[in-house]
C-alpha cells in the first residue's frame, strides 16, 4: 500500500519499521517538530520517528498544527491508501481522517474502550490491572472512540511502564502489518458502550513518590513513572526510585507517619505496609542499588520523606 506514517516516539519505531520491512511504500512521514535538548541552549533534537525515517530515505514534515487548509492539502496531495498513526501527539482534523483511501489506522497501547487518551500504558499500571494490549483503531473524530480491526493481549505481572512500552510496540507493528494485509479479514468493531475509562496525560506533579498511599499504590507508582523515574526529595536533593520491593512491616517496625525511613535498608513506610526502594538514581549519577546510594547518601532512619 501507499502510506503516510505518523508518529513521534519510540513506540512508534518498530511500526515504521515493520511498514517498511513488509514492503509497503512509505511515502512520508509526519512527526512533532524537533524538540529543545536538555539543557538550555542545546540544539533542537529530531523525535525518534523524525531520525528513523530520514534513515530510511523517507521524507518528513513536522507541521506544527494540521488545522490549516494548505496542510491539509498538503497531506492530501501524497494520495496514500492509508495513514498510519503511532502516538503522533497531533489531533487529526476530519479532512485528515478522511483523505486516504481507507482511512487512517492508529496503534493504541490498551485494550479499548479502557484507558482512551494520552497515558493509557501508565494509567493501567497505576490502577493495578491485571492485563493490558495493544488495539488497531480506525480513526474517526472522537478521542480513541473509532472501531477496533485487531488486538493483542498481555498480563503486565510487575511490567515497568518502558517494559511494556516496548513490549506493546513490537505487538502493534505485528498487528499493524496483519491487518494491512487483508483488510477484509479484519473487519472495524465497534468498540463497547460499558467500560470507558480516560488516560489523561501524566502531570510532572503525580511523578513523586506519595507514601500517603498503600505500599501497593506506591509500587505501581514506581513501575509507571518508571522511565524516567518517580521519586522523592532529601536534603534538598531528588532521588529517582526506578525499582521497589513491598515490604511487610514487623514487629521491630512500629507504626509510623507515611514517608518515614524504618530502617538502615530504607524501608519506607506507607499508609498501609512499607516500600524499600532497590534501584535508584541521583540527578546527575548514573543508577545504582539502595546500599550504593546510603554509602554516598546517608538517609537515617526516622527520617521523614
Amino acid at each position: 500500500m501507499r502510506i503516510v506514517f505518523m508518529g513521534t516516539p519510540d513506540f512508534a519505531v518498530p511500526t515504521l519499521d515493520a511498514l517498511v520491512a513488509a514492503g509497503h511504500d512509505v511515502v512520508a512521514a509526519y512527526s512533532q517538530p524537533p524538540r529543545p535538548g536538555g539543557r538550555r541552549g542545546k540544539a533542537a533534537v529530531a523525535s525518534p520517528v523524525h531520525q528513523r525515517a530520514e534513515a530510511l530515505g523517507i521524507s518528513v514534515l513536522t507541521p506544527v498544527s494540521l488545522r490549516d487548509v494548505q496542510a491539509q492539502a498538503d497531506f492530501a496531495a501524497h494520495a496514500a491508501d492509508v495513514a498510519v498513526v503511532a502516538a503522533y501527539g497531533l489531533i487529526l482534523p476530519r479532512a485528515v481522517l478522511d483523505a486516504p483511501r481507507h482511512g487512517c489506522l492508529n496503534v493504541h497501547g490498551s485494550l479499548l474502550p479502557r484507558w482512551r487518551g494520552a497515558a493509557p500504558i501508565q494509567r493501567a499500571i497505576l490502577a493495578g490491572d491485571a492485563e493490558t494490549g495493544v488495539g488497531i483503531m480506525q480513526m474517526e473524530a472522537g478521542l480513541d472512540t473509532g472501531p477496533v480491526r485487531a488486538e493483542g493481549r498481555t498480563p503486565i505481572d510487575g511490567k515497568t511502564a518502558g517494559d511494556l512500552t516496548a513490549e506493546l510496540a513490537v505487538m502493534g507493528a505485528r498487528l499493524m502489518v496483519e491487518v494491512l494485509a487483508n483488510l477484509d479479514a479484519h473487519p472495524a468493531v465497534a468498540q463497547p458502550d460499558d467500560g470507558v475509562t480516560y488516560a489523561a496525560k501524566i502531570d510532572k506533579a503525580e511523578t513523586r513518590l506519595s507514601f500517603t498511599g498503600t505500599a501497593a499504590d506506591v509500587e505501581r507508582q514506581v513501575r509507571a513513572f518508571n522511565p524516567p523515574g518517580a521519586w522523592f526529595e532529601h536534603g534538598g536533593e531528588r532521588v529517582r526510585v526506578l525499582q521497589a520491593v513491598i515490604c511487610p512491616r514487623t514487629d521491630t517496625q512500629p507504626q509510623q507517619a507515611p514517608g518515614t525511613v524504618l530502617d538502615d535498608d530504607l524501608t519506607i513506610a506507607c499508609a498501609d505496609g512499607a516500600i524499600r526502594p532497590t534501584s535508584v538514581q541521583r540527578a546527575g549519577r548514573g543508577v545504582m542499588t539502595t546500599a550504593e546510594l546510603l554509602r554516598g547518601f546517608p538517609i537515617s532512619p526516622g527520617t521523614r520523606l
